[in-house]
């Protein structure tokens, strides 16, 4: 009994590996970033902590002082 349950885990790791190498290879090599892709990521990223910080100032002036 433990020796099927060995045997069919091992079928069942060798099955998902030997998918996950040819899904792998399917996709090929990642394209480069376009220029505006990247300045559109650092906008956002910057976006996000400038409201962070404005959201934060706001919380503490108006609930943490009561």
């Amino acid at each position: 009994m433990a020796n099927e349950q060995s045997t069919m885990d091992e079928q069942v790791h060798t099955g998902l590996s030997a998918g996950l190498a040819e899904d792998e290879s399917a996709l090929g090599e990642a394209e480069p970033w376009e220029f505006w892709e990247t300045k559109l990521v650092m906008w956002s990223i910057l976006i996000g902590i400038g409201c962070l910080v404005v959201l934060g100032a706001i919380i503490n002036l108006t609930i943490l002082n009561k």
